[in-house]
């Protein structure tokens, strides 16, 4: 998906992380976030990628929909929209995960605490 296809495109132009990032003008972790899958750029700047890159937005979003009309810009917003909610979504499922593991760790260790000073007690 555009993640592949961004670091394939910037890679057959020779290019590092932080010269694409400096021709965009963002920082090299802000490329290296879209290339992991993290997050996606904006419409304005997705643009751009595809023109540095000599590619179609449809290519970089791994699309194969060839714009009919004049709302490129309305389709291009779609597909990022599509993107970021598939984002939102594996962002969610992680932070929950997270969330039980600190909270399952959490439990535990309250509970040694607890045993361990039922066990230090003196006898009354």
């Amino acid at each position: 998906m555009f993640q592949n296809n961004l670091k394939a495109l910037r890679m057959k132009k020779g290019l590092s992380q932080g010269e694409l990032a400096i021709r965009l003008n963002v920082v090299r972790q802000t490329v290296s976030k879209w290339e992991k899958g993290v997050s996606v750029p904006d419409a304005e700047t997705l643009i751009k990628l595809a023109d540095l890159l000599d590619t179609s937005v449809n290519d970089l979003l791994g699309s194969n929909v060839v714009p009919e009309d004049s709302n490129d810009m309305n389709k291009i917003a779609d597909q990022l929209v599509r993107v970021n909610e598939q984002l939102a979504i594996k962002n969610n499922r992680a932070r929950r995960i997270w969330k039980v593991v600190v909270i399952t760790i959490a439990v535990f260790v309250f509970l040694v605490f607890v045993i361990a000073m039922l066990n230090y007690m003196p006898p009354q």
